[in-house]
């Protein structure tokens, strides 16, 4: 459905970003990773990508805290892969504290990745959409878009700022081809989340896998975690033809959490 275009995907050497990575290259999408981790793991992410689609795919470790590094990471997307048709900006971070004891630099870093990056990505991966008269923005969100949680002021005001970048985007794109939505996920068993769930069975003296349990059901009514694989399919469709007149909303995937 996606052959012939090309995406970047920011934060996809694992987690979220990762799963749709993969998504979009099952759809024929060449693809530009970006994120950090072992160099030899990554190669064997992009090479089995690479391989198993048939479609072209790149990786840059560029830093999305530094708006240098973005402006040259759309500009390599571009001159690899023949464009960009599809951004997802996915990176991000965590940190948990109460808004007395955060610290003022974590704050400044989780803003500037999680939300200023997302604007420089957008503002400099639209004149490649508009030249065509079309694309396709998925912002990765989270349920912290549209509710707050104690402790992580930063992540749900991030969240929230980027709920208001989409829309903006969306009303000043209208008619040129292009949409900009935004996906709203649970619980879905990431690293950042594992490392909640581990802190919390400790602190209750539970298993690991009772600690994720009770986690989930203080939140997600399902009592599962969202997957990698069910956002992948879900920003897919925001990519696909059926999706055109959907621009400028949240898309809720959290098993019932936003809908107490």
């Amino acid at each position: 459905m996606l052959r012939g275009k090309a995406a970047l995907v920011t934060g996809s050497t694992s987690g979220i970003g990762l799963g749709i990575a993969r998504a979009l290259a099952g759809q024929g999408c060449a693809v530009m990773l970006n994120g950090f981790g072992e160099p030899a793991e990554i190669e064997t992410i992009r090479e089995t990508l690479a391989q198993e689609h048939d479609v072209p795919v790149s990786y840059s470790d560029a830093d999305l805290s530094q708006p240098d590094d973005i402006a040259a990471l759309v500009a390599m997307t571009a001159d690899q892969l023949g464009g960009l048709d599809i951004l997802v900006n996915n990176a991000g971070i965590q940190h948990t504290a109460p808004v007395t004891d955060f610290p003022a630099d974590i704050w400044e870093m989780i803003i500037a990745i999680m939300l200023t990056g997302a604007f420089h990505a957008i503002q400099h991966a639209l004149p490649h959409m508009q030249e065509k008269g079309w694309g396709r923005i998925v912002n990765t969100s989270s349920v912290h878009g549209l509710v707050a949680s104690v402790q992580k002021s930063a992540y749900v005001s991030a969240k929230h700022g980027i709920m208001g970048l989409t829309k903006t985007v969306a009303l000043e794109t209208a008619g040129q081809g292009i949409t900009c939505n935004a996906i709203n996920p649970g619980f879905v068993r990431t690293e950042l989340v594992q490392a909640q769930i581990d802190d919390r069975a400790q602190k209750i003296g539970a298993s690991v896998e009772e600690a994720a349990r009770n986690m989930l059901s203080e939140k997600q009514p399902s009592l599962e975690f969202v997957t990698p694989e069910q956002i992948g399919a879900l920003c897919v469709f925001l990519c696909s033809d059926a999706a055109a007149q959907i621009t400028g909303v949240p898309i809720p995937i959290d098993g019932g959490w936003t809908a107490q």
